[in-house]
């Protein structure tokens, strides 16, 4: 009964969803091909089943990586000055035009992560903010993902409710 009353009410569960048809083939334009989240992106779109271009030309959208950065912060120091906690962040900002219409304008999306800091394990901290940072590109591809599959929800509901 349960199964019912939530398939019936619309619901479903969080995930990518379904991609609108005007990204089944997308060129991705960045200025850095080789970051995570770059590669987490793309692997995530072409799971989805959307075929990456290999040109604007050849594609019926164009997804536009207008920000690229990670980095990190210190978030707390000890009584001594030295580093207790830090902040890693990825940020990204995205265009999606097709069909010589931008669905989606300068939207940036900011992820972060605290971790804390043992001045003697410095190699296991290194490797701890990597997995971070690694993670928050997956996180942040996931997002866009999400907000792609919602363009088509909104063109949906913009041509349902016009006369």
């Amino acid at each position: 009964m349960l199964a019912v009353t939530a398939a019936g009410c619309g619901f479903q569960l969080q995930g990518a969803g379904v991609l609108p048809d005007v990204v089944a083939t997308t060129y991705v334009e960045s200025p850095q091909r080789f970051t995570e989240f770059h590669t987490r992106l793309t692997d995530a779109l072409a799971a989805q089943g959307v075929e990456l271009a290999e040109s604007r030309d050849d594609a019926g959208a164009v997804l536009r990586i207008l920000e690229d950065t990670t980095g990190q912060r210190v978030l707390s120091v000890s009584a001594r000055n030295t580093p207790q906690e830090y902040e890693v962040f990825y940020a990204v900002g995205i265009t999606l035009e097709a069909g010589g219409a931008t669905l989606i304008d300068n939207e940036f999306l900011v992820a972060t992560r605290s971790y804390s800091y043992d001045p003697t394990q410095v190699l296991g901290m290194s490797a701890e903010e990597q997995v971070l940072r690694e993670a928050l590109a997956e996180d942040l591809a996931r997002r866009v993902l999400r907000r792609i599959a919602g363009v088509q929800a909104v063109a949906a509901r913009e041509v349902s409710s016009s006369p």
